[in-house]
């Protein structure tokens, strides 16, 4: 009878390499699979990253010629540094003018001051020849009542022969002369008076141009004081100052260049401040914000040196949406591009002075979103 309890046969080294093979790679592709579910998710990496710095343009506020350029291109300049000089003639002249102008504005107004001072007084003398021309004119009806008087009594004495015709005569006479003194001195009256309403009127307008004011207050005074500031301000601008610290870029201006107020002349790049625009697909930004930790590279140094900075914060558009000529995704013929986000990165400062960047190099940057 036949053994039915056969033996199988062992399996070939070939098959049990292919197995261990398949174990190993099993085993790597889970845990492969298990790190990119556990960290590498946390990591969004992109190399569409560029140097950016708020950009400083240097312009003079003043028309006028170049007379001397003191910066270059690929300079570095300090805040506060002359880096150009325009000819300063016009500006003194202006200057001159506009502190004579200054002068004689003050001047005029302690002119009129004085002026109102003497025209007070004059009022006061207008005062006193009313008074003198009233009495004048009690002692002119005076003399007129005394002058009525003798010629009646003449008169009724002339009836009886009591007086000659001469003595009536003469009595008509002087009554005829009191009349015209009162004539006279009630017309001197008003003339006094109307002498007083012209100074008054004339007190009144000075004092319209003086009231609460003293020289230096005076408007007239004070617009010239302005035109005088404003002289010596232009004469201060001839001389054109660096904004910020950095270097000087896109110098366009050259010694006897006349330039008018507002041109660009050149511009400077605060390199020291500088910090990074990532362009990060829109998909990458689900768990990133504002203060994670990011580890940035630059083409110009390699890997060899990382930056190490933090996310500020993103733009208020995409590439796309702020381009010269936006996309109109409202055609018929439309496919779904994935757009870009830029998200600006604050680079460390002790990092950035050891190895200086320039706006435009670009960058790698990785952001940790599971960082603080």
């Amino acid at each position: 009878m036949a053994d039915t309890d056969a033996t199988p046969a062992p399996a070939s080294p070939r098959k049990r390499a292919f197995a261990l093979f398949g174990g190993v790679l099993a085993i790597a592709a889970a845990g492969y699979l298990g790190y990119q579910w556990i960290e590498g998710s946390r990591y969004v990496e992109t190399d569409n990253a560029y140097v950016n710095a708020d950009a400083a343009v240097v312009t003079p506020l003043i028309s006028g010629a170049v007379a001397e350029v003191h910066a270059t291109s690929t300079q570095t300049v300090h805040k506060g540094d002359v880096v150009m000089v325009i000819d300063p003639t016009d500006a003194r002249i202006a200057l001159a003018a506009a502190e004579a102008d200054y002068a004689g504005a003050l001047r005029k107004a302690r002119q009129t001051i004085a002026t109102g001072r003497a025209l007070g007084a004059t009022v006061g003398e207008r005062v006193a020849d009313i008074s003198r021309m009233q009495a004048q004119v009690s002692i002119a009806e005076a003399d007129v009542a005394r002058a009525r008087l003798d010629l009646d009594r003449r008169q009724a004495l002339a009836a009886d022969g009591g007086v000659s015709g001469e003595e009536l005569s003469s009595a008509k006479t002087a009554f005829a002369t009191a009349q015209g003194n009162l004539a006279a001195a009630r017309a001197g009256l008003a003339q006094a008076r109307a002498a007083r309403g012209s100074a008054d009127g004339q007190e009144a307008a000075n004092a319209a141009l003086t009231a609460g004011t003293t020289p230096e207050t005076n408007p007239e005074v004070l617009a010239a004081k302005a035109r005088l500031d404003q002289a010596r301000i232009d004469l201060e601008r001839t001389v054109v100052r660096a904004p910020v610290d950095g270097v000087v870029t896109q110098r366009s201006v050259q010694v006897g260049q006349r330039v008018a107020a507002g041109t660009t002349v050149m511009t400077v790049i605060p390199v020291q401040q500088a910090f990074v625009d990532a362009n990060y697909k829109e998909s990458q930004l689900r768990g990133v914000h504002p203060g994670q930790p990011v580890e940035l590279t630059a083409d110009i140094y390699g890997g060899k040196v990382v930056y190490h900075g933090r996310v500020v914060g993103f733009s208020g558009g995409t590439g796309s949406a702020l381009a010269v000529i936006p996309a109109q995704n409202a055609t018929g013929n439309w496919i779904k591009v994935v757009q870009r986000l830029p998200v600006r990165i604050a680079l460390d400062p002790a990092e950035l002075a050891r190895h200086p960047l320039r706006m435009g190099l670009s960058m790698d940057a990785v952001i940790d979103t599971r960082g603080n």
